[in-house]
């Protein structure tokens, strides 16, 4: 792996895949392939999350549907063009595959990046507080991953006062949220959105308890109240 690059993203999942590994493209004659996986929550709950893999990691393993898969990689994004518009996609990117979890949390996320957009600060009706984050997570060879974040109560409201260009860290973990998505007045359509619900935020050069300087090492962490009461209004 690349050293510098691991230390800006690292995920880490351990879930049930759900989905058929359906081709998804070639790079210098490697073949990659896409699936969805289910990861629970530590709650009970679950994210079903996509996923990317090289066809040399998966050709002497038997992941079909059922199966468990645990992996260590990237959090990605890329520019898909649907329905003559590009629309970013992300996807979790697998560097490494493992046997068994390596910490009861199977799933977790560790990023440094940079502020893309203005953060958008709101509260819900029953007064919670809620931020969404835009960051550039920088790659090898000049690319970036822009992945979407969502903080919440105390981190929500050190992430309002974030600048354009300024460098944070966040640790917490991948999830998957449907939202209904008006086509016409007869049309709805229920659509899938990935984020980063963050648990742990700050800026870059206050961030030493991230382990960003070590070898990735999954952390517990569990949705925060804040999390789970959203999802319940």
């Amino acid at each position: 792996m690349n050293s510098i690059t691991d230390k800006n993203n690292r995920v880490f999942i351990s879930g049930e895949i759900v989905s058929e590994a359906e081709f998804s493209h070639e790079v210098y004659g490697e073949g990659f392939y896409e699936m969805s996986v289910l990861v629970k929550r530590l709650s009970g709950q679950g994210d079903i999350l996509p996923v990317t893999i090289s066809e040399r990691l998966i050709q002497d393993k038997d992941l079909k549907i059922g199966a468990e898969i645990n992996a260590i990689g990237q959090f990605r994004s890329y520019n898909k063009l649907i329905d003559g518009k590009s629309k970013l996609m992300l996807t979790v990117f697998v560097r490494e595959l493992i046997d068994g979890a390596q910490s009861r949390n199977p799933n977790s996320i560790v990023l440094s990046g940079y502020v893309c957009k203005p953060p958008v600060y709101r509260t819900t009706p029953f007064n919670r507080e809620i931020a969404d984050i835009l960051i550039a997570v920088n790659r090898s060879y000049n690319k970036s991953d822009y992945i979407p974040c969502i903080a919440w109560g105390r981190n929500a409201r050190f992430a309002k006062n974030l600048e354009v260009g300024e460098r944070i860290a966040i640790a917490g973990r991948i999830q998957s949220r449907e939202y209904q998505k008006r086509l016409s007045d007869e049309e709805i359509k229920i659509m899938t959105a990935y984020e980063v619900s963050i648990s742990k935020l700050a800026a870059y050069e206050n961030a030493e308890n991230f382990d960003l300087e070590t070898e990735f090492n999954p952390m517990i962490i569990d949705e925060t109240e804040e999390d789970r009461a959203y999802y319940k209004e």
